[in-house]
């Protein structure tokens, strides 16, 4: 994974079978949502983007530990 960006890392070795789901994580995939949003707002060419299921799940995870 050389080059890539340190969210992405973190959240990438978090879902690996020996990772662990860690705050690290849910404020990696946060910075990543936040990320995809502002290119949404950008350009009408990510609109289709999504996060991996994985990924939205821990999203969705990570929303309900703040509300609660």
């Amino acid at each position: 994974m050389t080059g890539t960006d340190r969210h992405c890392r973190i959240v990438s070795t978090s879902l690996s079978p020996e990772g662990q789901i860690t705050e690290q994580t849910y404020a990696s995939v946060a910075a990543l949502a936040r990320r995809l949003e502002r290119l949404k707002s950008a350009s009408t060419r990510f609109a289709g983007v999504e996060f991996s299921p994985d990924v939205e799940q821990l999203r969705q995870r990570a929303h309900a530990l703040a509300v609660s």
